[in-house]
């Protein structure tokens, strides 16, 4: 019998905290603490079996997501995975399918791995920080070591075997500096599809590591990173957060739930099958509790899980309701909702300036898009238009002058830095 609840998203963990790594700003390394007495993190097939039923049976359907997360849940071998596809087609009404998505380092793939992946169409997401000298800053193996050419190998095996893959760069304080770089490493790569997540790390009273990209970086970044694909890779390369600004524009709204309104429909599930509200809220206070014996979707529909979703519009700051790109950010993800408003409300995201700086510059351009769209117009007549509005912007801009990125600052203080 089907159930009546709303579409939502679980990502699973069947290895908890696991890693084959020791990248230095894993969030989920410490994991191990909310399970003492677990000294090997691996979910059993009868629990896999479990999460399969409910979940489909939860779903609207035909297409039901699934997404495997760690830690590294390559860990888990590939028979685990084998399983996952074959109780899949036990528990799918006819006409549905599943989308996995397997979001791993890379580095214990192999042929075998890769022609499973090929077979069943699994999406795969590479974690990737830019080329090696930025990507080994902070991403190391247990003994220290460096990791990008364990990590390229699997994009290699990747290619040879034609699986479907894309990028998750991490933005942190040094790669930060180099948004050039990067994004030409990735597009020499060949990846066509690529994620850039800000590294945020904060250990209360608003203090974060210096690991962390700050807001005013990470808003040049994407703006840098933005005017490269504006330039020269509209419909060739597809960077996720562009997409969301696209659709926002558009009038269909965020699909990430780091933009929306609200949250809450997008929850993860331990190797032991408890719920927490969120990947970013693994902690005691927001377990929802366990799929053996809650059922899953009274889990997700819980009240505590519908009043977690409706604190991130609820507790905006006041400030923030007035901002003019409140509609695209709605805030963004209340994980870094932890800075102060300039009234010393609680509740701005650290990463805001950043965000207000982008949004404010990249309007003029997606205004064009959204027209351009609503006329179903090709990916080269957008090119055209967005080239267009980049000289228009960005020639002959004097030293001196005030940076066209929207920072406030003098241009040889700003982008010119990041492009010479």
């Amino acid at each position: 019998m089907k159930l009546n609840t709303k579409p939502f998203h679980i990502m699973v963990k069947p290895t908890g905290p696991s890693c084959n790594l020791a990248c230095q700003y894993c969030f989920y390394l410490d994991k191990d603490e909310l399970y003492p007495n677990t000294t090997r993190f691996r979910m059993s097939e009868a629990l896999l079996e479990e999460f399969i039923k409910q979940y489909i049976a939860a779903q609207p359907g035909p297409m039901v997501p699934f997404a495997w997360q760690g830690g590294e849940p390559t860990l888990m071998g590939l028979d685990f995975f084998k399983k996952v596809v074959e109780l899949q087609k036990r528990y799918l009404p006819k006409g549905w399918q599943a989308e996995n998505a397997l979001q791993t380092n890379g580095t214990l793939l192999n042929d075998e791995w890769c022609r499973f992946l090929h077979e069943h169409r699994f999406l795969v997401g590479i974690s990737l920080d830019g080329p090696p000298k930025l990507h080994n800053t902070y991403r190391h193996t247990k003994t220290g070591g460096p990791t990008a050419d364990l990590v390229l190998r699997g994009v290699d095996l990747l290619k040879t075997h034609g699986v479907e893959y894309n990028i998750l760069c991490v933005v942190n304080n040094v790669n930060s500096q180099h948004p050039k770089e990067t994004y030409e490493f990735f597009k020499e790569l060949g990846v066509r599809h690529i994620q850039f997540i800000p590294l945020v790390e904060h250990f209360g009273q608003g203090k974060v590591s210096d690991r962390s990209v700050s807001g005013k970086d990470y808003g040049r970044f994407l703006v840098s990173v933005f005017n490269q694909w504006a330039e020269y890779d509209i419909g060739t390369v597809f960077v996720q957060l562009f997409e969301e600004c696209l659709s926002v524009w558009v009038g269909y709204g965020a699909r990430l739930c780091l933009f929306t309104e609200t949250c809450g429909r997008a929850m993860i599930l331990e190797h032991n099958g408890d719920v927490y509200a969120c990947d970013h809220f693994v902690f005691p206070e927001h377990l929802l509790g366990n799929i053996q014996k809650e059922p899953l979707h009274s889990l997700v529909d819980s009240p505590k899980q519908i009043q977690f979703g409706l604190d991130k519009r609820d507790k905006l700051p006041a400030e923030c309701r007035q901002c003019p790109v409140v509609f695209m950010c709605h805030g963004g993800c209340p994980k870094n909702r932890f800075a102060l408003t300039a009234t010393k409300e609680a509740g701005l995201n650290y990463l805001c300036e950043g965000y207000k700086q982008f949004f404010t510059y990249i309007g003029p351009f997606m205004e064009d898009f959204a027209g351009l769209f609503r006329q179903q117009a090709g990916p080269h007549i957008l090119a055209e238009s967005a080239r267009k509005r980049l000289k228009s912007l960005w020639q002959n801009v004097g030293r001196n002058a005030l940076c066209p990125c929207g920072s406030g600052r003098k241009y040889k203080k700003c982008c010119q830095q990041l492009y010479d």
